[in-house]
């Protein structure tokens, strides 16, 4: 159960920066800002998928949110770099 609550609390954390850093590239408008709009609609309904065919699956809830935290994680990177 302690897993389970640390690994949402970090996910948690973890898109809390993501929504963050892209705020403000969608902030500073332009074409930049449009990507990744799209890019943002587009991985979160492949994630979306992903965690779906996982559970039916029967993958574990737990490795279906450690997937999501790396795909987080990979986010908060590349917006980092810019």
């Amino acid at each position: 159960m302690f897993k389970m609550v640390y690994e949402l609390s970090m996910l948690a954390t973890e898109a809390q920066q993501a929504i963050w850093l892209r705020t403000i590239r969608l902030s500073a408008g332009g074409s930049a800002a449009g990507r990744e709009a799209e890019l943002m609609v587009t991985e979160k309904l492949a994630a979306a998928q992903q965690a779906f065919s996982s559970l039916a699956a029967g993958s574990s809830p737990i490795a279906i949110v450690r997937a999501y935290r790396s795909k987080v994680r990979l986010n908060v990177r590349r917006l980092s770099r810019r």
